[in-house]
């Protein structure tokens, strides 16, 4: 696993989408060669130029990852990840990292951060079944251990799971996985016989159509004029939806006035309005992290001011109204620079003094 892990992290690095400047295009030529000296150098030359850099920074953690500089690349990675948090790429090479020391509920939990920031990104996805395979792995040998008289049961199972790891000669390969399938499939099958025979209740179903076919020998009173008098009783119900179209057209109107605030906050982000920005969140607003609201907005004043160009995009959204509650998703296209990022995004909102302001951002 570590290998592939590995790979994958060099793989990810020189098949980045993103359009590369020339000057990263030839550190990552040094890295393909091999010439790792010579690469650091390049990058250490234009991270002095452009400290913030994404790409640079990115590209160092690859570099040190390859000279065994492990301590120093996870430094650069979870500084990448509280930059820049959209990104799930440092997300993915941390977690790389944790599993070659053998931190894999670490490596578990940057790579469920990964697949938050973008739910459809493969290579976590695969690193993720990797983790899991070995930390069943871990768990299976620890219950091994247990003392011959206790839990006798368990312990033939578990012993049966360890054959199929040494069947596979990899217990962190594809055997780790196979096995969980094996004990939680033979489980419903159990459930689903059981479930088949109340099935056979069906047959209850048939007295029900033949109480049906015994009110309909009644028709026969039917022909009393005096039956007639009541569809005067629809008219009533004509006027019972009126009044429940209100509800509807409210609906939809605290929806348009969502959809509008959404797209006055992003308008405000990509031109840079730092009043108009902060003026979209609530004063209850809960930052990532455990951050402070004073310390967020400070953090975001300096990411927001020090761009030259942002562009923010709004696409597919979608609204949910509940009362003064509301819940906005959408994919969201930020362009910054050699910064592309394209991703699912969602904004749990409330209404006060009749606007809407998030109170909660969430990646993902």
């Amino acid at each position: 696993m570590r290998n592939r892990l590995l790979a994958t992290l060099i793989a990810l690095t020189l098949s980045a989408p993103t359009v590369w400047a020339a000057d990263a295009a030839s550190v990552s030529q040094s890295l393909q060669k091999g010439d790792l000296s010579s690469a650091l150098t390049q990058v250490d030359t234009l991270l002095a130029q452009k400290p913030k850099d994404p790409q640079y920074q990115f590209l160092k953690g690859v570099i040190l990852t390859e000279q065994k500089k492990d301590a120093q690349a996870i430094k650069i990675f979870q500084s990448l990840t509280e930059q820049y948090p959209e990104l799930p790429e440092p997300y993915n090479n941390l977690a790389v990292l944790y599993a070659q020391q053998g931190q894999y509920e670490k490596a578990r939990a940057a790579l469920d951060m990964a697949i938050r920031t973008n739910p459809s990104y493969a290579t976590a996805q695969a690193n993720l079944g990797d983790i899991y395979a070995k930390l069943a792995s871990q768990a299976y040998q620890k219950a091994l251990q247990l003392a011959p008289d206790e839990n006798a049961s368990a312990r033939v199972k578990l012993n049966l799971i360890r054959e199929l790891f040494e069947q596979g000669k990899n217990p962190a390969a594809h055997p780790a996985s196979a096995a969980p399938l094996k004990v939680t499939t033979a489980q419903p099958a159990k459930e689903t016989k059981t479930e088949i025979k109340p099935a056979a209740v069906a047959p209850a179903l048939k007295p029900v159509v033949v109480a049906a076919e015994k009110p309909a020998a009644k028709p026969e009173p039917a022909p009393t004029p005096p039956m007639a008098a009541k569809p005067a009783a629809p008219a009533p119900a004509e006027n019972k939806p009126a009044p429940a179209a209100a509800p509807a057209q409210t609906n939809a109107s605290e929806q348009a006035a969502v959809s509008e605030a959404v797209e006055s906050w992003a308008d405000a982000w990509q031109n840079k309005n730092l009043p108009g920005y902060f003026a979209a969140y609530a004063p209850n607003f809960k930052p990532d992290k455990g951050m402070s609201l004073s310390a967020w907005k400070d953090q975001r004043r300096t990411r927001i001011s020090d761009k030259a160009k942002i562009t923010v995009k709004v696409h597919a959204l979608k609204v949910q109204i509940d009362g003064d509650k509301a819940t906005a998703r959408f994919r969201q296209h930020y362009t910054s620079g050699s910064l592309d990022f394209d991703g699912p995004k969602t904004l749990q909102m409330q209404r006060e003094n009749g606007k809407w302001l998030i109170v909660r951002e969430i990646v993902g």
